[in-house]
């Protein structure tokens, strides 16, 4: 984990103190439940749940000589305790302990990123009914397309932010799992009951069947979930990194006073911030493969997936809060520029309303390929003007593209010459915005 890209509010729940806070949870729940069966007696219950502590650094001075973190752990809490010790961890194995308390951590995580989520969706909302009818162009293989609008592009982002969204929840819901079930998963020593008390207890619903651990598909499923949704948020990064080259410039990153873009060249207004979650999003993906790994265990278990999720498990969430937080904070402060949407929207000299003119001719009995082929060639010619410096609107308003149609005798022999202008209209192209944005909203 790097502190640069940390908050301390996730930070703070996969900590060592929070970690060994989350084991020690699990270990009084399942003292609770010992005793509500009637295997603790009650006054025993009630030392253990009033006395039981740790402490880090003789855990870490223990475990020198254990080599084993959950003995130190174990260790550290007996010796806070008396003879009532005997019954903390009774019948239970290191992974009862571990992994029911990291699905604590996780849940808890979870929660985190679903609040992000939510937030960064409503952001989203709030600027897509803003530019709802700002007019762009749309554009394929980076190619000037069709006009639409920003809000529809915002509209898009916000529909796919809530798949992973939902996504999440459901991830959370395979997470929330403990187990209390001995050695290999058979509850030799512990009854079903114990685990169904303590698991009820945490909030957490017990496994069906576990061996010595939890499965790892279930980790695996929350940090593919993780990295779906880091593709998506790196979706929008690129997106306002392409707004805000120079050449398009139609959306930028706020620049806030004194701040500096380059150390050699004072006018760079870098996408720096973007550019930092398309990087955090590369990493949050990346814990997904050992995330998959880690599902091949050996036999009832090993701990081959221990060392991996002691990276993953800590990086994925930090990582994840700290990139959602920071999109959230790039698309509330996005400076949009609908003028220059405008001007590039004009820039190909109308070529932008080619299809609406193809559409027109078959209407008049015009074969498609027919059709094609006169618009091509008009819109071709377009190209090779621009090529020479010509001007893509001329002074009466006109693109070139228009021009050239209203020129051209073949076409207008189907198309009168207000039927050719008509095929021009901005509206056209945004008719239906409000119903596609009552689709997405439920507005």
């Amino acid at each position: 984990m790097v502190q640069r890209y940390a908050r301390k509010i996730m930070s703070d729940k996969w900590s060592m103190q929070a970690k060994y806070d989350a084991w020690l949870k699990v270990e009084l729940a399942a003292v609770k439940a010992w005793n509500k069966l009637g295997f603790i007696p009650d006054d025993e219950c009630q030392k253990i749940c009033k006395n039981a502590k740790f402490d880090i650094a003789r855990i870490d001075e223990i475990e020198k000589t254990t080599k084993h973190d959950v003995i130190a752990f174990l260790t550290s809490v007996s010796q806070s305790l008396g003879d009532e010790s005997r019954f903390v961890h009774f019948g239970m194995t290191s992974s009862d302990c571990i992994d029911t308390a990291v699905a604590l951590q996780i849940k808890d995580s979870m929660e985190l990123i679903l609040n992000d989520v939510k937030t960064l969706m409503e952001t989203i909302k709030n600027r897509a009914y803003e530019h709802k009818n700002t007019l762009m162009v749309g554009r394929s293989h980076g190619i000037h397309g069709e006009p639409i609008t920003f809000g529809l592009v915002l509209a898009i982002w916000y529909d796919e932010i809530k798949r992973s969204y939902e996504l999440l929840e459901h991830s959370k819901s395979v997470i929330s799992t403990g187990m209390i079930s001995g050695a290999m998963g058979n509850f030799a020593h512990a009854p079903l009951e114990l685990e169904e008390l303590v698991c009820q207890n945490l909030g957490l619903n017990p496994a069906p069947a576990s061996n010595q651990v939890i499965q790892r598909d279930r980790y695996a499923q929350v940090i593919n979930a993780l990295a779906l949704l880091a593709s998506s948020c790196e979706k929008i990064a690129v997106a306002i990194r392409h707004y805000q080259r120079t050449e398009v410039y139609e959306a930028e990153e706020y620049f806030s006073p004194g701040q500096k873009g380059s150390s050699a060249m004072p006018h760079k207004r870098n996408p720096v911030l973007s550019e930092n979650v398309t990087g955090l999003c590369r990493m949050i993906r990346s814990y997904a493969i050992p995330a998959m790994e880690n599902v091949a265990l050996w036999h009832e278990r090993d701990i081959s997936h221990s060392s991996v999720e002691r990276f993953i498990l800590p990086d994925a969430f930090i990582t994840s809060d700290f990139m959602l937080n920071r999109l959230n904070t790039i698309l509330s402060n996005l400076v949009v520029y609908p003028q220059n949407m405008m001007k590039n929207l004009n820039l190909t000299g109308g070529l932008v309303f080619s299809q609406r003119v193809l559409l027109e001719l078959p209407k008049q009995g015009v074969s498609r390929e027919d059709a094609y082929k006169i618009v091509q060639r008009n819109a071709m010619k377009v190209w090779a003007d621009l090529q020479e410096g010509k001007k893509a609107i001329n002074d009466n308003g006109e693109s070139l593209f228009l021009q050239n149609l209203l020129n051209d005798n073949e076409l207008k022999e189907k198309l009168d010459e207000n039927a050719i202008k008509a095929c021009f209209d901005y509206d056209y192209y945004t008719k239906n915005v409000d119903r596609i944005f009552q689709r997405v909203f439920k507005i």
